[in-house]
């Protein structure tokens, strides 16, 4: 099935700035957060995943110049062309296959690369679950990623201790060679040593000749405050090592909030019930409510309802890219009593019985509202 357009899965215009590209990634990664879609999660975590791989080209300008050149063709390390390369040339990547042309004509090769080509090291990720209150103050934790690094018996070479590589007799060292194409002369990464310029003849046995291993790495991670479920933290270098002299790759830390017992997050606000006792509904009063910084005082009047909305201005979350703080909104639930002895339910009964219409104003227009049906279902 063919990928969709990634300004698509975004739903942003191929002018959209860099800001509006992240925007729209918060928006979506938050509504097809798998958590936050326990109904169909399979579905989520695919468009979850769809719209993360989006973001990562588009809002990466090369990636992106590639991909608005090229199409997906372009990030998939296949830019103009299919599985054999551009025009059937066997792999060759675009540059060199004009870069020869073009010197093969007019004497001039100055595009050809004359040496082992580096190759950079492959981005990893990383996914780091804290909790409500480490994302809204922020904190410091240490993670350890398994990743790809230069092995320290051999210092990267491939070679066991006492021995070199050896320059490979094919390439001559360079690393690439030139293959006839008819008219053309196409470089190509040289098939013996793959691009090293160099071959192992005594591989090290500890990282059989490749010049990395596979080790756990230990890295410390400042998570800012403000920070919510789909946004990531780039660690320079931290990646996976470079080949042939090449920069190391880069660690993506993903962030995960979990679930908390009383606050739910929607961008800076955060939510939460308030339970509230008949009587303290009825006839108002004072109840302690938690927030992130402590507990505050909330005045409770007399005659509130069940989900009414009490907003408690600036105890919410300050956004990580700056803005103002947002505010906890408390949804009061009353609760009717239960396990009532037979006095007390004898008490509710005869207290019941002195209560009028006017005690009851919802129920009231509710049974108006329903008797008007049945009126209107006989006619």
């Amino acid at each position: 099935m063919a990928e969709r357009d990634y300004y698509e899965v975004l739903g942003v215009a191929k002018t959209a700035t860099q800001d509006e590209i992240r925007k729209a990634y918060r928006r979506l990664a938050g509504k097809y957060h798998p958590d936050r879609n326990a109904d169909n999660k399979e579905e989520a975590e695919a468009k979850f995943k769809e719209v993360q791989k989006a973001y990562e080209v588009l809002y990466d300008e090369e990636k992106r110049k590639m991909y608005d050149q090229f199409g997906h063709a372009g990030v998939n390390g296949q830019a103009g062309g299919g599985q054999g390369g551009f025009g059937g040339f066997g792999g060759a990547d675009f540059g060199d296959i004009f870069g020869d042309m073009f010197g093969d004509i007019f004497g001039n090769r100055g595009g050809a690369q004359s040496g082992p080509r580096a190759y950079r090291g492959e981005d990893i990720g990383y996914q780091l679950d804290i909790t409500l209150e480490e994302a809204v103050f922020g904190t410091t934790t240490r993670i350890t990623v398994p990743t790809k690094v230069h092995c320290h018996y051999c210092n990267g070479t491939g070679a066991a201790e006492g021995s070199e590589p050896v320059t490979c007799t094919t390439c001559h060292g360079l690393g690439q060679v030139r293959v006839s194409q008819g008219f053309f002369s196409v470089q190509q990464t040289c098939p013996d040593c793959h691009g090293r310029g160099k071959k192992i003849t005594n591989p090290c046995k500890h990282c059989h000749g490749s010049g990395s291993i596979r080790k756990n790495k230990t890295l410390e991670v400042k998570v800012p405050a403000g920070v919510d479920t789909g946004d990531r933290i780039r660690l320079s270098g931290e990646g996976e090592a470079g080949e042939n002299g090449g920069p190391n790759g880069d660690l993506y830390v993903q962030i995960r909030v979990k679930k908390h017992a009383i606050f739910t997050r929607e961008d800076e606000n955060l939510y939460c019930e308030v339970p509230v006792s008949f009587t303290t509904a009825a006839l108002g009063g004072e109840i302690e409510v938690p927030t992130l910084d402590g507990r505050v005082n909330l005045k409770i009047p007399a005659e509130t309802q069940t989900d009414r909305v009490f907003r408690l201005r600036g105890k919410g979350v300050k956004p990580v890219r700056g803005g103002a703080q947002g505010d906890l909104y408390c949804t009061i639930k009353v609760e009717t009593p239960v396990k009532l002895s037979s006095e007390q339910q004898e008490m509710l009964r005869k207290f019941g019985e002195t209560l009028g219409e006017n005690h009851a104003p919802k129920q009231n227009s509710w049974l108006d509202k329903a008797k008007r049906f049945f009126e209107d279902l006989g006619k």
